[in-house]
């Protein structure tokens, strides 16, 4: 019988779980206890009893489901804790949500408290949004809703501000301190007087300011919305990307926090907050005065507005205190009423506190606009706004003082502050002494431009010139007469071809020279074709056998080629490179003079054997074999080409072969390293006698002929490229 209780028992509690616990609804025959959890359709949302921070007392509220860390966006009894997990959810008979102690179920520690016709239909669900509604079941209508009283926190959707039918304000409180979600000090509210705006108070103090309606414009993340008509004035806004979790709150310490949630890093990150400047602070100037956020780091950041002036100068000047505020210059009324008086423009600005603004107008054009303002005398300041959800201008007028003004906003207005005919005519005159001294620093900038214009100008035809000079005169001192032409000895090439004095000097030759040294180009002159012509044999007037190499008028190479040729070649000088004595550039077709290598090039010498290849028929040595051999022979030379090995480099040649028996020795302690070998091939240092190589045999049949090393460890297969 004990087995069959404790079965009842399992059951009911999963029936217990499964019902009311995991579901996004509650029924007027269900309940919810500390521990059980309604959670939204799409899981974003849950509801259930928490406890803050280090709070031993227990609340019923919303989260986010999905974030981490546990983000309360929603308290039913913030006021009044419950102690213990003695928390019980439910619906009563007469249809309201009900939350009490089961301790002593006759007193409901909350309740939603409203009075309907059908009772025993009410649902109450947890929606997606984060709003908890309760629903009469048959005609689906919201009896009441957690969106229209909300705690610290404001959910896209969720809307700041006044139903005008109805009276019902909604507006956020904080929490008193982290641990505790009473309400708290600062409070979030709309102000519906003038153009409505946005409040954040501390008490009965003003705290902080937002921009009035109608805003103009969005941020980037969420589009915020300010609407402001016959049946409400509220503010809220709506995400565009409908993955990212984000939140306004009003944080305990007073500040407004607009936050995303970063999953990869687990927590909030500010997009927004405020206020976070001195200008932030409502009235931080006081009135008929602007803030520039910013002076904050350079100097005062208050100035009173065109035709008044500080209160106090003493507090403004030498305290910089600017709590006092400014007032008029001239405080005769007179002066501002049909006397010459105007409108001095501030762009964009945060507009003064419109809870003292009137809308004259919502369809006015500017210029009606001001005719409206300065028609009345107590018109103080005007604005023409767009009205973007009408699609209309409105005129919008300031009747009293002007608070709260701040420079330099984003989505900022343009405000006309009256001010009579003397600050007007000052003004100009301020103006047109400022314009004068922008066309004075004007012309004084571009007379100082040209001037310096001129000068380089000048300067750079005069070198130009000088240097003109300077190399025809050169010219002259080095040509002399050969027969019927000229031979300049040592022109910088550079003066016809680069215009540069950084090439080494070569010569210059003209035409009748060239024609001279080839015997007119004769084709018994010609050596042979290179790239971009023919190249001949020549020889000039002193004697000297030259190359002469002809460019082609066919060829493709043109002046620039040439051009780089001549200066590549020129700095190329090298004993192993031919050499370049000059060139001309006469007639169409340009031409290089380099120095007459009778014995042919140096590749000729280089390459009639290959020292990579080796193969001597009925040998099974290696080519390190080989010359191992004839070195204990006393032989070396014979590996050297015959062509060089009776030169006078043999020492040198024998060297150099040492030093490579050397590097390929058996033993590798033995080997010299690097740095040893470039002294050996720089100094004629005694060299130590070497060592047999590793590598000198090789396996030989008829078949095949395989490298071996002697000591079978290692072995290297050596191939040209």
């Amino acid at each position: 019988m004990g087995f069959e209780k404790l079965f009842l028992q399992f059951f009911l509690l999963i029936l217990h779980m499964v019902f009311c616990s995991s579901k996004d609804t509650l029924t007027i025959n269900q309940t919810i206890q500390d521990g059980d959890l309604i959670i939204s359709k799409g899981n974003s949302f849950a509801l259930g009893f928490f406890s803050p921070a280090s709070s031993k007392f227990r609340y019923l509220g919303i989260w986010f489901n999905q974030v981490k860390l546990q983000t309360v966006v929603w308290i039913a009894n913030r006021n009044n804790p419950i102690n213990g997990s003695s928390g019980v959810l439910s619906i009563d008979p007469y249809g309201n949500l009900v939350l009490h102690s089961n301790q002593d179920m006759r007193f409901s520690v909350w309740s939603t408290n409203i009075t309907m016709k059908v009772t025993d239909t009410c649902v109450a669900q947890l929606l997606d949004s984060g709003n908890l509604v309760l629903v009469e079941d048959r005609s689906k209508t919201i009896l009441w809703q957690s969106f229209d009283y909300p705690t610290d926190t404001h959910l896209p959707g969720l809307k700041i501000g006044l139903n005008q039918r109805t009276g019902l304000s909604r507006s956020l409180s904080s929490w008193r301190s982290q641990d505790d979600p009473a309400t708290g000090d600062y409070l979030v509210e709309i102000d519906p007087t003038g153009s409505p705006q946005v409040f954040l108070s501390k008490g009965t103090t003003r705290y902080w300011r937002s921009m009035p309606w109608p805003l103009k414009g969005y941020a980037d993340s969420v589009n915020f919305t300010f609407i402001n008509n016959e049946d409400e004035i509220f503010t809220s806004f709506s995400i565009i990307d409908a993955s990212v979790i984000t939140r306004v709150v009003l944080d305990y310490s007073g500040a407004m926090l607009h936050q995303i949630w970063h999953e990869k890093d687990g927590e909030w990150k500010n997009c927004w907050s405020g206020p976070k400047y001195q200008c932030d602070t409502y009235a931080h100037c006081g009135t008929n005065a602007k803030c520039n956020p910013h002076r904050l780091n350079l100097r005062f950041e208050c100035d009173c507005l065109p035709g008044y002036e500080p209160k106090s100068p003493r507090d403004w000047n030498i305290l910089k205190d600017a709590s006092g505020g400014c007032v008029r210059k001239r405080l005769e009324s007179s002066s501002l009423c049909g006397s010459g008086e105007g409108f001095v423009k501030l762009e964009d600005v945060k507009v003064p506190d419109t809870s003292v603004a009137v809308w004259v107008a919502m369809n006015m054009s500017p210029i009606d606009c001001e005719k409206e303002c300065k028609r009345d005398c107590s018109c103080t300041a005007y604005a023409s706004i767009d009205i973007l959800e009408r699609g209309t201008t409105g005129c919008l007028a300031w009747f009293g003082e002007l608070i709260d003004v701040v420079e330099f906003v984003d989505e900022g207005y343009d405000l006309y502050v009256r001010v009579d005919s003397l600050e007007l005519a000052e003004i100009k005159r301020q103006s047109m002494g400022f314009l004068e001294r922008k066309d004075t620093q004007a012309i004084l900038v571009v007379s100082v431009v040209s001037a310096w214009l001129i000068i380089i100008i000048f300067a750079y035809l005069w070198h130009k010139r000088k240097k003109r000079r300077a190399r025809n005169k050169w010219n002259e001192s080095l040509l002399h007469k050969i027969g019927d032409s000229y031979y300049q000895k040592e022109t910088i090439v550079a003066n016809e071809v680069g215009d540069s004095t950084s090439y080494p000097h070569i010569a210059f030759f003209d035409m009748g020279m060239m024609l001279a040294a080839t015997n007119n180009f004769s084709p018994s002159n010609k050596l042979g074709q290179g790239g971009f012509g023919l190249v001949y044999k020549g020889q000039l007037s002193n004697g000297q056998e030259v190359a002469i190499k002809k460019l082609s008028k066919s060829s493709r190479q043109g002046i620039e080629e040439f051009k780089n040729e001549v200066m590549l070649i020129a700095k190329l000088q090298h004993k192993n490179l031919v050499k370049l004595l000059g060139c001309c550039i006469q007639g169409e077709e340009p031409m290089l003079v380099y120095e007459y290598l009778p014995n042919k090039s140096l590749d000729s010498l280089l390459f009639g054997k290959q020292n990579n290849s080796f193969h001597q028929e009925g040998s099974c040595l290696t080519l390190i074999g080989h010359v191992w051999n004839l070195w204990k022979e006393e032989r070396a030379l014979e590996i050297v080409d015959p062509l060089v090995k009776d030169s006078n480099f043999s020492h040198e040649v024998l060297r150099c072969i040492q030093i490579g028996l050397l590097c390929v020795q058996e033993n590798a302690k033995d080997r010299p390293t690097i740095l040893a070998i470039v002294l050996m091939l720089n100094s004629e240092s005694i060299l130590p006698s070497p060592n047999e190589p590793a590598f000198i045999l090789k396996k030989c049949n008829s078949k095949t002929k395989e490298l071996y090393s002697v000591n079978e460890l290692t072995i290297s297969n050596i191939t040209s490229r």
